[in-house]
This record gives C-alpha cells, sequence and structure tokens, in this order.
C-alpha cells in the first residue's frame, strides 16, 4: 500500500507517485493529444492487474474498491476469464449474428436459467445497448410513452438517455426521445398518477446506481408492478450495475420478489469484456421481429465464453453469499468507526455508498488513493464502493484498518478547500 502524505502548506493529501508521476505524466501528454475529451482527465495509470489488487506505471499498489465501475466482477486477470478467452480465440473468434454460435446459445440458456422464467435474449455490447434494445419491445407495443425515474441512469446513447433522469447529461443533447415522464424514485404514488393505458413501459433501477447506491422503499418495485399489471404496461428493470451478484442476489428483483417484463445486464455479467444483453420475459421475449434490432458484435464466441467463465465462478466459489457476508463486514465496520463527517451507509451485497455531511467526497476520493485504496465519487456528498466479488474479509478489513486515517486526510485537504475558498 502507498503512503499518505499531506502538504503542511496546502493541505492537499497526495503520495510520491501522484509527485513524482513521470510515466504516468508522458502517458497523459500523449493521450491528451488523441483521445476526445469525454471523460475527465485521470491521475492514475493501471498497468497492471491481479485479483483485488491493481499497480499503477509507476509501480503503486491499490486495493481495488471500484472494480472498473462495477465489471470485473472476478478481479483482474482471473485465470478463468483468461483461459477461456484464450481457447475461444485459439477456436473461433468472430462470425458476427449471420451465423449461429454455440456459446452464444450457452450463455442465454444459462441465463433464462438463473433467472427462472420463461424468456428470450438479445446481446449486445454495453448496458446502454442492452437498454436501446428495450425501448425497442417498448415500442412495438404499440404504445409511445414511457416512464422514468429522477436521478435514474441507462446510458448515454440518445435513446437511453432519453430516459435518464439527470438533466445534466440531458440538456446539451435535446431534443431527445418524446413521450418520457420522470417521477420521483421509490414514490409509488407519483408512479400510479402518471401511467394510463396510454404508457408502452415503466423503466426502473431496482437500486439508483449511478445516482449514488440509492435503494427505494420497501414495497415500491412490488407496486411498480401492480401498477404496470393495471395498465398494460411493461415494468423494465436496469439490472446492468445490479445484476450478476453485485447485490448479494444473482438480480435484485428476485431478492424483491418481483417479476419483471424485461431484464436489462452487462458490466459484471462479461468480467471485464464487453457484453450486455436484453431478456424479454414471456409475451415481451416475442415482440421484435426479425430485422428490426441488431448487432455486428453482440454475443460473440469470445465474450460469451467470458461471461460463461463468469457464471460458473460465481457458482462454483459460492461468491454471491461471500459478496453479502463481506459486504456486511464492510458495511458494519464503516459504520461502527464513527467517522464525524460520514452520515450515512447505504446499499447491499458488494455494492455500497458512503454519505458525508458536505462536499468532501472527492478530498476522501484523493486521500484513500494516497493511501492505496479506490474508491469512487458519484456526488460532491457521496462515494461508491463497488469491489470485486472475490473481495474477501481480510480486504476488507484492510480498507476498514486504513479508514480512521483516511477521514483524517480528506478533513485537512477539506478545511484547506474552504479557508482557500
Amino acid at each position: 500500500m502507498t503512503d499518505t502524505v499531506t502538504d503542511t502548506d496546502t493541505g492537499t493529501v497526495t503520495d510520491a507517485a501522484t509527485r513524482t508521476a513521470t510515466e504516468t505524466d508522458a502517458l497523459l501528454a500523449r493521450r491528451d493529444a488523441v483521445v476526445m475529451g469525454t471523460y475527465g482527465r485521470p491521475v492514475l495509470s493501471l498497468v497492471r492487474g491481479s485479483g483485488t489488487r491493481v499497480w499503477d506505471a509507476d509501480g503503486r499498489e491499490y486495493l481495488d474498491l471500484v472494480a472498473g465501475i462495477a465489471v470485473s466482477a472476478l478481479g483482474h486477470c482471473h485465470p478463468a476469464v483468461a483461459e477461456a478467452v484464450s481457447a475461444q480465440l485459439g477456436r473461433l473468434g468472430h462470425v458476427s449474428n449471420l451465423y449461429l454460435n454455440e456459446p452464444q446459445v450457452e450463455l442465454a440458456e444459462r441465463l433464462i436459467g438463473l433467472l427462472g422464467l420463461d424468456g428470450r435474449i438479445f446481446f449486445a455490447n454495453s448496458g446502454a445497448e442492452a437498454n436501446e434494445c428495450a425501448l425497442k419491445i417498448a415500442r412495438r407495443t404499440g404504445r409511445a410513452e414511457i416512464i422514468a425515474a429522477e436521478g435514474s441512469f441507462h446510458g448515454r446513447t440518445l435513446g437511453a438517455l432519453s430516459i435518464t433522469g439527470q438533466p445534466s447529461k440531458r440538456a446539451p443533447f435535446e431534443p431527445l426521445l418524446p413521450g418520457v415522464t420522470f417521477v420521483p424514485y421509490g414514490d409509488a404514488e407519483a408512479l400510479r398518477a402518471a401511467a394510463s393505458e396510454r404508457t408502452a413501459a415503466v423503466f426502473l433501477e431496482p437500486t439508483l446506481g449511478e445516482a449514488g447506491v440509492v435503494p427505494p422503499p420497501a414495497g415500491y418495485l412490488v407496486a411498480a408492478r401492480e401498477i404496470c399489471d393495471a395498465t398494460g404496461a411493461l415494468l423494465v428493470l436496469d439490472e446492468v450495475q445490479s445484476g450478476i451478484g453485485r447485490a448479494g442476489a444473482w438480480f435484485l428483483h428476485q431478492a424483491e420478489g418481483v417479476r419483471p417484463d424485461v431484464v436489462t445486464l452487462a458490466k459484471g455479467l462479461g468480467g471485464g469484456m464487453p457484453i450486455g444483453a436484453c431478456v424479454g420475459i414471456g409475451p415481451a421475449g416475442h415482440l421484435l421481429r426479425p430485422g428490426d434490432h441488431g448487432s455486428t458484435f453482440g454475443g460473440g464466441p469470445v465474450v460469451c465464453a467470458a461471461a460463461l467463465a463468469v457464471l460458473d465462478t460465481i457458482e462454483r466459489e459460492d461468491l454471491i453469499v461471500s459478496a453479502a457476508t463481506v459486504g456486511d463486514l464492510l458495511a458494519d465496520g464503516i459504520r461502527a468507526a464513527g467517522l464525524p463527517a460520514v452520515t450515512g451507509v447505504r446499499g447491499r451485497g458488494l455494492w455500497y455508498a458512503i454519505t458525508f455531511g458536505d462536499a468532501r467526497a472527492a478530498a476522501f476520493e484523493a486521500a484513500a488513493r494516497a493511501a492505496g485504496f479506490l474508491v469512487n465519487t458519484v456526488g460532491p456528498d457521496t462515494v461508491r464502493l463497488a469491489p470485486p466479488l472475490v473481495f474477501t474479509a481480510a480486504d476488507a478489513q484492510a480498507f476498514l484498518a486504513a479508514l480512521p486515517g483516511i477521514a483524517a486526510a480528506a478533513q485537512a485537504a477539506h478545511e484547506h478547500s474552504k479557508v482557500s475558498a
């Protein structure tokens, strides 16, 4: 792990890698010359990973509690994924969807079996693409109106952005798809008032992910199901972030006892390989017709082989139970630390948010990084933890042991920023 360094003149939390990151600086300069500026400027260049740990270009080690934004379900360079990908590439790499490939069929069978429902699957390359497919399924009902939640995130393609309830992301690209109504997340009565026989689908995350791991009130998803049944609308559950064991169950809607009409998946499904899936359940699996949708790369044999290895490993190593157990340990430890600036810890499985009473999340992330831990700021007052499902009790204890020091360094940086302002 790294040593924390706080500049006594500025209060800035940093470390030797940040101060003398010649390799990183050189790569950043090259990046800035050729890569579009659609992302914030990275502060690290990661060059190697193993399990729950990564190393940067300057040789510094970090415990990874981000997992590529909840993607690397088995951590970094898991041999099961590496071997599956290598073996499949040695047999057959890409054929497009003009031809059949067995890994795609096998993966579809496995997912339908895990869902325990009759369904049909369209494979894509990302969560946004999976949600685009779900939007087309909704349009095929013959209805045009969509209801989505305030604070939701469903992707950045124009269709997925149209149902994303974050105005700052939507505004630069309007006009978007018409007919979308946003209601407060978790408010069943607002959803009931907005729904009608004109509603094609209600799109919901079982827990808001990008908004900061925000669970709904008890009974909300059940109420949403009842509302959709009453109006004939489809219930579409975006499990891109919550699915594949992240929340301590294969799919979060199963833990809530709710049957969706459509489920969208991605992130953890491929263990780092790009794959998304849109699952139409019951009649919704038959609404799209030949030519309605397609993907050159979607459901390719290599990514499907990787996804099968992920599912096999999660099942074989009982990682869903482990995620719930270690996640409880992590959350309970954060709460027990009694950090004065922390106002809450919310989430489940290996998917949590730490909330603060003020805008110190960025300072906390920087302090954690300086101490050798990667966490993710998702709002001015919110940090997200989404470590790999192979995250162990020892990993959790390492983070908890460092937590008081991280919080103290973040406090110093935060106080200095207020003075400077």
